[in-house]
């Protein structure tokens, strides 16, 4: 058995995690690139006002947020495999034709059906994780999923800096929505709902992991529907954290090309590199308190901490000012960092501490919290950014939203136990 075991983890590693990786880094990248847009000549095109300005970055998660339970409940129950299929196909479609509007009418709408159809992503991918890798792989799988995040924008910056720069922002946008309708028809042909369904794996193989996820459901008290999973203490508590993370944090990916741009003689190429640096320490801090969170099995140490971090180099970087420009970017750096690295640790808790039953839904429930945190976060910092002159303000807000969170702390070994 332990060799069979060795065997399935390898093979699903090798064969799911890229498909898995690529996959979100695409929706990644059609949801962050309107930064680049914005900080290049966007607005000016369509009389674009910074407050519509800021409202526009928002409503993508405000669209974000309606469909996280239902999208859950189809991929637990029907099929992520197909949910997701039909989901890159629109996004990608809808990603590409921000690059021919020409009112902001148009754009207002395409920017909160993309939302909505990005809703069930993520925690589609959450539950298909959750059916192929157990409790000791989870926070590794779930943290190579969330590395679409920093790493597509990492590239994204570059790339997005120099598509604006050669051809202007409609071609970025066109450039940058094509691939997801392609890879859809390639993620169909790669992944299976189910170890069950996988041609490529052996029946002992099939038997294994099949045995292992039964074991960990034994310990767990059972939960019969997703209203009495959503009245949990640790659930409520984890969406507030989360709606408070997502402010801060997003507040940040949608503004910090802006934030780099104001400085003296910055060029967007120049903005482009610069707005990558932060998520080269995001990427090595993911996978750090990923590793670290599976081989000790605590979740919570590698969250917390982190937050905390990030809340106090955000306000330090305030506190710098603009005038010390490259210092404020290194802690600005250290910051976006820190409030990446405990995403994989932060949703393998759920899975923990509630069955299969409502698991996908709970977390469903929490990332659509983060999808409201995400609309507050992008459209607070836009706008006082706009109505101040200036970035002081918003430092403040991604600081006190982030100090929030990391002064939590969660009781789910004590849901557990109870």
């Amino acid at each position: 058995m332990t060799t069979n075991k060795g065997k399935l983890s390898a093979a699903r590693w090798v064969r799911l995690i890229p498909v898995i990786f690529i996959t979100y880094s695409l929706a990644y990248l059609d949801r962050a690139n309107y930064g680049f847009g914005a900080a290049a000549g966007m607005a000016k095109d369509l009389g674009i006002t910074s407050s519509v300005s800021s409202l526009l970055g928002a409503l993508f998660f405000l669209g974000y947020f309606f469909f996280q339970v239902p999208g859950a409940h189809y991929a637990e129950n029907k099929s992520a495999k197909k949910l997701i299929f039909w989901a890159l196909i629109l996004w990608g479609g809808l990603a590409s034709a921000i690059g021919f509007v020409n009112n902001i009418t148009a754009l207002i709408v395409i920017r909160f059906m993309l939302g909505v159809v990005e809703s069930a992503v993520m925690p589609a991918m959450l539950v298909f994780l959750s059916h192929w890798f157990t409790k000791k792989e989870r926070s590794r799988a779930n943290t190579f999923l969330i590395l679409g995040n920093p790493v597509t924008v990492l590239w994204m910056s570059i790339l997005s800096g120099y598509l604006v720069n050669s051809l202007g922002w409609r071609w970025m946008f066109i450039v940058e929505g094509s691939p997801a309708v392609v890879w859809a028809f390639f993620w169909w042909k790669l992944v299976d709902d189910r170890p069950s369904e996988a041609k490529w794996l052996t029946a002992d193989e099939k038997k294994a992991i099949a045995e292992q996820m039964r074991e960990e459901q034994t310990g767990l008290k059972p939960v019969k529907n997703y209203s009495e999973a959503f009245k949990s203490k640790t659930v409520i508590k984890l969406s507030l954290q989360y709606f408070f993370w997502s402010l801060g944090l997003y507040g940040f990916v949608m503004w910090l090309p802006s934030i780099i741009k104001a400085a003296p003689n910055m060029s967007i190429v120049s903005t482009g590199w610069l707005s990558s640096v932060p998520y080269i320490l995001a990427v090595a801090g993911m996978l750090v308190a990923s590793f670290l969170s599976d081989r000790t099995l605590n979740r919570k140490v590698f969250v917390w901490p982190f937050l905390l971090v990030g809340a106090v180099a955000f306000y330090a970087s305030y506190a710098i000012g603009t005038e010390h420009f490259w210092l404020s970017f290194v802690l600005l750096v250290l910051a976006g960092g820190a409030m990446y690295a405990p995403y994989g640790p932060f949703f393998a808790i759920i899975p923990e501490i509630l069955p299969r039953n409502v698991a996908g839904g709970a977390m469903a429930l929490i990332n659509s919290m983060g999808a409201l945190g995400s609309f507050a976060g992008s459209y607070l910092v836009g706008y006082l950014n706009g109505v101040t002159g200036g970035f002081g303000a918003s430092y403040l807000c991604m600081a006190g939203a982030s100090a929030a969170v990391g002064g939590a702390d969660d009781d789910g070994e004590r849901e557990r136990e109870g």
